[in-house]
């Protein structure tokens, strides 16, 4: 069967994910309509593509102990000079993405690795581009605010064309294709909770 090229993140939903993306596309970024606007749990990894029943099965797993948690993105940052890289901060539900990132690639499960820098959630909106292009990136959405509850994550498989298509959603407290249904009055929810 081959390997495949694998990543999990966030979905920035809409309309903030095609603003996005749009932007991305007007600082000159080439990869900008090949890439979903995202938050990164977990960056390009290979696997072996008979493994990805094991892969699903794991992160079945983290989004059944998750629950739907508040993000919020506001102003701008970059990873400069160490990486060519400007982006929208995640400014609530930080701490849920970490802990999220940190059982996806846990040594119990089929996505063990190394991570080249250490984590920090975030939204690329210029990478790779012209030292001007990134200044006007920075500069013009410094002032950028989007918010939403985030209720899954997803895994991606890179395709040839270098387009990242998604493989499936896994919702929060469901363990599958169900909705995630909050704990109500009452109930004592053993999972652990993603709020910070």
């Amino acid at each position: 069967m081959g390997t495949v090229t694998l990543g999990v993140s966030i979905a920035v939903p809409e309309p903030y994910g095609s603003l996005l993306q749009e932007r991305r596309a007007s600082f000159g970024d080439p990869a900008a309509y090949g890439i979903p606007t995202h938050v990164t749990l977990m960056p390009p990894t290979e696997a072996e593509a008979a493994d990805l029943p094991a892969i699903e099965a794991h992160l079945d797993r983290i989004a059944m102990a998750g629950r739907p948690f508040p993000m919020r993105l506001s102003g701008t940052g970059t990873f400069r000079p160490l990486s060519p890289v400007v982006f929208v901060q995640v400014v609530e539900g930080a701490s849920a993405c970490s802990w999220l990132q940190k059982r996806v690639r846990d040594a119990s499960g089929p996505l063990v690795r190394e991570l080249q820098f250490p984590y920090h959630p975030h939204v690329t909106v210029a990478h790779g581009i012209s030292e001007e292009a990134m200044d006007r990136a920075y500069a013009e959405l410094a002032d950028y605010e989007a918010a939403w509850t985030c209720g899954s994550f997803a895994l991606y498989e890179q395709g040839a064309d270098a387009v990242w298509r998604k493989l499936r959603d896994f919702p929060f407290g469901s363990g599958g294709n169900t909705p995630a249904v909050p704990a109500q009055g009452g109930y004592a929810v053993d999972a652990p909770s993603l709020r910070p």
